[in-house]
């Protein structure tokens, strides 16, 4: 009786792999939700590359977030649920000294659309900044950030650059 199901167990695992597709596996490398990639710029010479150094970029309202050092470019994650996302770039905030921390919010606002990858990999969202208010710094007392522009306001791939912030 054990070998009869063993056998039959056998030719059931055969034929459903013989019936799988390509489409029903996700290839790893297949193209998911893109992250905004954003460039930093050194403000007195707009076309020189500039490396952060403890930059945190943390959600509104959240303590965990993303930690950058030594480094001109970055990628975050917007939120995919929503059409904004308001993130605080904060510079120094990864030492151990709080004091020096200094924090600068940039609203990102954007429309979604859902793309069809294929059966196994299902969907991802694309993301299409606003030409008029596509970011938006949040004027302080002390804004490190001196200017943001939107490169590339399609965020179809994490391939080119979509934002430069000059600081």
């Amino acid at each position: 009786m054990k070998k009869i199901v063993f056998i039959t167990l056998s030719l059931l695992l055969a034929v459903s792999f013989w019936n799988c597709e390509k489409d029903d596996i996700c290839a790893e490398g297949t193209p998911t939700t893109p992250r905004v990639i954003i460039e930093f710029y050194d403000n007195a010479n707009p076309n020189t590359l500039k490396n952060v150094t403890n930059l945190k970029v943390t959600e509104s309202g959240q303590t965990d977030g993303f930690v950058f050092n030594g480094v001109s470019e970055i990628q975050v994650p917007i939120r995919t649920n929503d059409i904004q996302t308001i993130l605080h770039f904060t510079a120094n905030g990864d030492d151990s000294d709080i004091s020096n921390d200094n924090l600068d919010e940039i609203t990102f606002n954007y429309g979604t659309q859902e793309v069809y990858i294929s059966r196994a990999c299902g969907y991802k969202m694309t993301f299409q900044l606003n030409t008029t208010d596509g970011t938006v710094l949040t004027p302080d007392s002390n804004n490190w950030i001196q200017n943001i522009v939107i490169s590339q306001p399609n965020i179809e791939t994490e391939n080119e650059v979509h934002v430069k912030i000059y600081f």
